[in-house]
């Protein structure tokens, strides 16, 4: 595997050993060293967790990272093209981790140099980095992936971190409860997918009408910077708000995740209960991202 670009080119068994390496990772029982290693941090669009968990998982390896945040201060503004930054970038660094607002372009990216890219999210399409650390919060919490039932909340349409969950798990015979305004439903080519591969959904408009079948919930928030006209995020920006109240009869070992950031979309009053998951879910990201840095630059098997 040269590059990390999405969940669709990862078999099952390719999963599993990044859940593999992320724990041995965690529990100390492997050290990958990317002392003499560079990995350049390509962010064209705003991050708190993505990029702070991959510089983290670098330095953690003994790498060490080179920024560009925006283009404000690089010649971009000159009119430099997207290929020639990449190939400049590259010739600096060991690896590069790249997010943008266009679908495809981490692709791309790829197409375009010759050491290693990871998608950190590209437009509306797929964030697998994400998904990554997204099933290792699945499986500590559950002790496994098999045949969970899972709902999954908020923005489906836009949302490249449920896209990417979603086609992640369907190799684990899932049950997806989708629970979404109308107007951001899940794109109907990953429901096709669902289909064919015989993976069981519903699609649901009340938050609370399944939530007691369910092993998870993965809550997203609607995205303002999704929307062209502001009116349209205005009529859906609240559609769904979990509270702890909600949570009276679920399952004991029902976990609440969140890719974050978190506008309003939870309670602040599920903090403090046993089932939220989501800021564990964030430290998790150190270590999945520091097995992908590791897998992709050879530092493990």
């Amino acid at each position: 595997m040269k590059d990390l670009l999405s969940m669709r080119d990862l078999n099952k068994e390719e999963i599993l050993n990044f859940m593999k390496i992320a724990e041995k990772i965690e529990k100390g029982e492997i050290k990958p060293d990317m002392s003499k290693r560079i990995a350049a941090l390509i962010f064209y669009e705003p991050s708190t967790r993505t990029h702070f968990s991959f510089a983290t998982a670098m330095k953690k390896l003994g790498g060490q990272t080179i920024t560009m945040r925006g283009t404000a201060s690089s010649s971009v503004q000159k009119g430099e093209s997207f290929a020639d930054t990449l190939q400049t970038i590259a010739q600096y660094s060991d690896i590069i981790v790249i997010r943008t607002a266009i679908e495809g372009s981490a692709r791309y990216a790829a197409e375009s140099v010759d050491i290693p890219v990871i998608n950190a999210g590209d437009g509306a399409n797929q964030h697998p980095t994400q998904a990554l650390l997204d099933l290792y919060s699945i499986i500590k919490t559950q002790g496994t992936l098999e045949n969970l039932t899972i709902g999954i909340v908020g923005d489906l349409k836009f949302g490249r971190t449920v896209h990417s969950l979603v086609q992640a798990l369907s190799d684990f015979g899932p049950k997806f409860y989708f629970i979404s305004p109308s107007f951001l439903k899940m794109p109907e080519h990953i429901k096709d997918d669902l289909k064919e591969k015989e993976i069981e959904f519903e699609e649901l408009k009340d938050i609370e009408e399944k939530i007691n079948n369910m092993d998870l919930m993965y809550v997203t928030r609607i995205q303002k910077e999704r929307f062209a006209d502001p009116e349209d995020y205005e009529k859906v920006k609240d559609s769904y708000i979990l509270t702890k109240a909600m949570l009276e009869n679920v399952k004991d070992s029902f976990k609440v995740l969140h890719p974050l950031p978190r506008v309003n979309e939870i309670s602040t009053d599920v903090d403090d209960t046993k089932y939220a998951y989501y800021f564990q879910q964030a430290k998790n990201g150190v270590f999945m991202r520091q097995a992908i840095i590791s897998i992709l630059l050879g530092g493990v098997k």
